[in-house]
């Protein structure tokens, strides 16, 4: 069943659908009145419906059954990722929200090569935020994570003040065989705690990044044995958080 996020909900009994829902729902399903769709709403309950009403501007549907359940995970994950080249940051966001993070918050970090353009930067946000959402229904979850906008590296560590746990994960900690700062960090958390986790672009962090972030309190972890590429080390990190934190329990 297709499953929407909807914004506009008129009472406890009926969802308003417009724009690029309305389109999917009329022009690529070819749905029609009396079929059914699950909608979420901005509180992230979830109802089924029934289409009642089709017009060239909305689709109303009705509320056949309220469901319960929650796909979210018990703790809010972020992740930071210095800015990488081509579309690696659209997979993490796509991959990352399907895993179940809370919010992406990309950064320009020294070995970027990528440089953060203003003049592009609502297209291209705009952008995260669909590919974010189309992900968020397809794995039935009943939030769409944040797309935060890209920041510079120190005000990304300015930010980091909000959350209760930080990792930043360095490849060097990995060489050196360090092995439990990420799974003693999780043992420690619990439900409604936030967890910020710091990765770098293609080339790493550099030496002058990492001091600032141990300064800030960050925690240097490995991700096992092997080097893991900027775009899927944030994806291991959300699998092992699912499986300690859901699967284990």
């Amino acid at each position: 069943m297709q499953r929407y996020f909807v914004k506009h909900r008129v009472n406890d009994n009926r969802f308003m659908i417009e724009g690029d829902d309305r389109h999917h729902i009329v022009n690529v399903m070819r749905m029609q009145t009396g079929d059914q769709i699950v909608c979420v709403d901005d509180e992230g309950r979830q109802a089924i419906c029934r289409l009642a009403d089709i017009t060239d501007e909305i689709v109303a549907a009705d509320v056949v059954q309220w469901k319960e359940g929650n796909s979210e995970l018990p703790i809010s994950v972020t992740i930071a990722s210095g800015l990488p080249k081509g579309d690696k940051l659209e997979w993490i966001i796509q991959k990352g929200t399907e895993l179940g993070a809370h919010q992406f918050l990309p950064f320009s970090a020294a070995r970027s090569v990528v440089k953060w353009d203003e003049k592009k930067a609502a297209k291209k946000i705009d952008r995260w935020h669909k590919i974010a959402k189309e992900a968020a229904e397809q794995s039935h979850r009943t939030v769409v994570p944040e797309i935060i906008k890209p920041m510079s590296f120190n005000a990304m560590l300015e930010k980091s003040n909000e959350f209760s746990y930080k990792l930043a994960a360095y490849e060097e900690e990995s060489k050196a065989g360090e092995a439990s700062n990420f799974s003693t960090c999780l043992n420690q958390m619990k439900q409604g705690d936030s967890l910020l986790l710091v990765f770098g672009p293609e080339g790493g962090l550099a030496d002058k990044e990492i001091e600032k972030l141990k300064s800030s309190g960050f925690v240097l972890c490995g991700l096992g044995p092997r080097i893991l590429r900027t775009e899927t080390a944030p994806l291991y990190t959300l699998a092992a958080i699912s499986y300690h934190f859901e699967l284990l329990r």
